[in-house]
């Protein structure tokens, strides 16, 4: 009788992991799956300072565009190269770096800041003795939280699994709860 009532179950999860498992959408043009993870570091800078942009699993040449700096190849066989930040760069201001994977052709962006407060002199700058102030700046404007990344283009195949998976969850609770409520009457 518990194997009958743990069947549904079964079917539920089965269910489930289909609708996970990973879609053609995400594999690479070869069939592939897709690691390309480009990187920037540090992810916030002042301008004239020099970034490490890492080319994140494209094992060919990949190239790396911004406003904020000149354009970059990362040669195929190296993971990493570094880039000089213009000096006309607006403090406190976000750029994309668009870097392009050669082997695979996807793109991906990450986000570069520059500072908005005195940073230490680019290396071959003169160097000028700091002030003191005595009176505190209080910060004007809004706090620029966002979200951090974390949500990008609506994923049409996420969309989906993620909402079967709710009506998956709902049949299932009113399922098990009618069947305990039946076994409960006899």
């Amino acid at each position: 009788m518990r194997a009958i009532r743990v069947a549904p179950l079964a079917l539920f999860g089965a269910g489930a992991l289909a609708l996970l498992a990973p879609s053609a959408a995400h594999a690479a043009p070869d069939g592939a799956a897709s690691t390309f993870n480009p990187t920037v570091a540090p992810s916030v800078i002042a301008p004239g300072g020099r970034v490490t942009l890492g080319s994140g699993g494209c094992a060919g040449e990949t190239t790396v565009t911004s406003t904020v700096f000149d354009q970059v190849v990362i040669p195929s066989g190296s993971a990493t190269a570094t880039a000089t930040v213009d000096t006309s760069a607006r403090r406190g201001a976000s750029y994309a770096v668009m870097f392009t994977c050669g082997s695979t052709g996807s793109s991906r962006s990450v986000t570069l800041t520059i500072t908005s407060g005195a940073t230490s002199t680019p290396t071959g700058a003169p160097a000028t003795a700091p002030t003191v102030s005595s009176t505190a700046i209080a910060p004007t404007g809004a706090a620029q939280g966002g979200l951090g990344g974390s949500v990008g283009t609506m994923n049409t195949v996420e969309l989906a699994s993620g909402g079967a998976l709710v009506v998956a969850a709902a049949f299932g609770t009113v399922y098990f709860v009618r069947r305990r409520s039946a076994g409960r009457r006899h």
